[in-house]
């Protein structure tokens, strides 16, 4: 089971002690589903260690709309940690600027960065992969899953 941690823990934590090739993504995660499974399973193939920084309630309310998160973050961040495939999850705070996002990334220092090719920071990501000396990996799925697009189907937008 993935160990649900605090942002101050991370550092600590994280030391390259015994973690191998970090791998760093995040996201909502809200309503959990196959696409987020699969996303996580691939990867993890690509490192050692899955670190999942898990955005706020207040912040998947910015991103997502007034009727989300369905669910809260810890219950976000429990569901997460039954998955195999994830070591780590980082609640995050209400993060308010890229420069935050910065500053976390560079307390990981993983040496991967995993995305989808849907996520609209590619380049932001990009860029912080290459101040810690590390790689962007794009993990692409055959079929697009969407919590957002399921929450329409389900009357949560």
């Amino acid at each position: 089971m993935a160990r649900i941690v605090e942002l101050r823990e991370v550092e600590n934590l994280l030391s390259r002690k015994n973690k191998g090739r970090i791998v760093l993504t995040g996201g909502c995660f809200d309503i959990l589903h196959v696409g987020h499974v699969r996303f996580l399973s691939e990867a993890k193939k690509l490192g050692d260690t899955l670190v999942v920084l898990l955005e706020s309630d207040e912040n998947v309310k910015k991103l997502k709309g007034k009727n989300r998160p369905v669910f809260i973050q810890k219950e976000r961040a429990e569901m997460l940690s039954a998955l195999r495939s994830v070591d780590f999850i980082v609640l995050l705070p209400m993060v308010e600027s890229d420069g935050d996002y910065s500053d976390l990334v560079m307390k990981i220092k993983p040496d991967i960065i995993v995305l989808t090719e849907r996520d609209p920071l590619f380049e932001k990501k990009k860029e912080q992969a290459k101040k810690v000396g590390g790689e962007l990996k794009v993990v692409s799925l055959t079929e697009t899953y969407s919590t957002s697009k399921l929450g329409g189907i389900l009357g949560l937008d």
